[in-house]
């Protein structure tokens, strides 16, 4: 018989504690009898009182009840939720001071991880800190004992939805209408049965999906239509699966943004992968063309393209552009909007790069530049050959310091490149979330 795993208790009485330093996930480090304890909601310096919420064989976790003396970058949460609601971690930080953590962050990664320096650190992209989230999924919940149906983030570290009337993150047309999402789904007769509501928000047209665990009535069609109606909504319904999503109101929605001033104009789905903060989009967007620099001359390959949110901006000045990307219904919207925008010299294939494959058809002929846009996962599968590869330039746009750094490494190592230079970019202000690029120049 095998030994039964005992579960380590939590402490049940609170605890002061001497705050050391940030975690990488934003929270404050202690120890306790030689014991790391990370604790939500204190930073460096500080000295809390803190409360155990979990215990593990080799740290804590726990929650600050009280700051008995507080860091001088202390400022007071604009959301009465902070603390509870799980969208934000770092509310408790001046935005200057977020940028300097996450910076820090970056740098250690490459240090640690990577064994890499950039040449030149770039200023950070910033752009607005409140009101900038134009995705996200939202969840729901009928709460009978609290009397009304709950919508919005879930709570931090738990799988209950927050009980929130406001979010100061989420873009206003939508986070000013909590309570009238909440009163509506109140009226629909699938209210127990519809988890979630994802945000989808373009130039000109806000989109709302209501996952919708069993069909609607003709009287709910009716609620959900005159919603949209009175707010400006493009309401849809999604009973399955994401091939399943179809609009309710108005028959034809047209969701799309340009990536940057003046580049094509980009036409997506509501559930499609679009980044969440437009303004830095637009502002990366800029700074890959500016570090690029595409010429007639240049062939260049865009890994993890999407729906070509680089693709497009690089073909209209370079004299071919390949895009590659994983998912086939993101493909085929690239290719809509290359044809809907006239843009010729731009081709898109479905690959799966965490394969190891033979040498796919799109790589018959030499890249001189390279962009990757890869997950959090990175792109450790594809890096060999994008190294073997031989490009002058390589532009990596990075959601995951750690995963950037070891990819570096590879380059730097392991095929003659070297870390010209980086940078963070603001693109989830208030989380500890760390989005940044790398420029990578050929030296051998």
């Amino acid at each position: 018989m095998g030994k039964r795993r005992r579960r380590s208790r939590i402490p049940m009485e609170p605890v002061d504690v001497q705050v050391e330093s940030l975690s990488h996930e934003g929270r404050g480090v202690a120890h306790v009898d030689g014991k790391t304890v990370f604790v939500h909601g204190a930073l460096p310096g500080e000295s809390v009182r803190m409360r155990y919420t979990r215990s593990h064989r080799r740290f804590d976790e726990g929650r600050v009840e009280a700051v008995l003396e507080a860091s001088a970058q202390r400022i007071e949460p604009r959301c009465p939720h902070f603390g509870v609601c799980g969208g934000c971690s770092l509310q408790h930080m001046p935005p200057e001071q977020q940028i300097q953590f996450k910076e820090e962050v970056l740098l250690e990664q490459f240090r640690h991880i990577g064994g890499v320096e950039p040449t030149q650190v770039l200023a950070p992209l910033t752009g607005p800190t409140w009101g900038y989230r134009r995705k996200a999924r939202l969840a729901v919940k009928d709460v009978p004992a609290k009397g009304r149906v709950l919508v919005g983030f879930r709570e931090k570290h738990s799988p209950y939805v927050a009980d929130m009337t406001e979010c100061h993150v989420l873009d206003p047309r939508v986070a000013e209408r909590l309570t009238d999402l909440s009163d509506l789904v109140a009226r629909l007769s699938c209210r127990d049965r519809l988890p979630q509501i994802e945000v989808a928000i373009g130039e000109a047209t806000v989109a709302l999906v209501f996952r919708n665990l069993r069909a609607f009535t003709e009287a709910d069609y009716a609620e959900l239509t005159a919603f949209g109606q009175a707010h400006d909504f493009a309401i849809y319904e999604q009973p399955g699966n994401e091939t399943t999503v179809a609009p309710i109101w108005p028959a034809s929605p047209r969701l799309a943004y340009h990536p940057a001033p003046g580049e094509a104009e980009i036409v997506f789905q509501p559930t499609d992968f679009t980044q969440v903060n437009h303004d830095i989009n637009t502002s990366m967007v800029q700074r890959a063309l500016d570090y690029l620099q595409p010429q007639q001359q240049d062939r260049i390959l865009d890994l993890f393209c999407g729906l070509g949110n680089f693709s497009l901006p690089l073909a209209a000045r370079a004299g071919e552009v390949v895009g590659v990307e994983g998912d086939r219904q993101l493909v085929e919207r690239a290719q809509e909007n290359a044809s809907r925008n006239g843009v010729g010299n731009v081709q898109f294939h479905v690959a799966d790069l965490a394969a190891d494959n033979e040498t796919p058809e799109w790589l018959d002929r030499p890249f001189n530049k390279i962009l990757l846009d890869p997950p959090r996962s990175g792109a450790a599968e594809v890096i060999a050959r994008v190294g073997d590869l031989g490009a002058d330039t390589i532009l990596y746009i990075s959601c995951n310091p750690a995963t950037l750094a070891r990819d570096a490494g590879t380059l730097v190592h392991d095929h003659g490149y070297r870390l010209e230079c980086a940078g963070v970019m603001d693109m989830f202000p208030h989380t500890a979330h760390v989005e940044s690029l790398a420029l990578f120049r050929r030296t051998s």
